[in-house]
């Protein structure tokens, strides 16, 4: 079963910009979004997920991005956890709503993401 999402977090978010207000629209990774079905990932990938077992999961959106973003620029797992917290437009294309200023929102993403 796919990771639950949680409907409240955009109540937590109420004075906080959306990304997609603050971020060029024109920029690659924002037109790039717009090309890919993440719903196709999500039908594939949502299987695969133990809904009893091991920590929370992370959004498959999320993990699948990261690897794309990886392996696009040639970064390690470090490398690309470190700019999705530098860059709102990589955080855009993770399917992020609000910018990330730290992984606490993510439940420790860098110490757990192996992509």
């Amino acid at each position: 079963m796919p990771p639950k999402l949680n409907a409240s977090q955009d109540d937590l978010e109420l004075f906080r910009s959306r990304l997609e207000n603050i971020i060029d629209q024109r920029h690659p990774l924002v037109r790039l979004v717009r090309l890919i079905d993440w719903r196709v990932f999500e039908e594939r990938f949502g299987s695969l997920y133990a809904e009893a077992a091991g920590r929370p999961a992370l959004p498959t959106r999320l993990m699948v991005a990261l690897h794309l973003l990886k392996h696009m620029d040639g970064l390690s797992d470090e490398a690309i956890c470190a700019r999705y917290l530098d860059s709102p437009y990589v955080q855009a294309f993770c399917g992020e709503t609000h910018f990330q200023g730290s992984v606490r929102g993510r439940g420790g993403l860098l110490g757990r993401v192996t992509v």
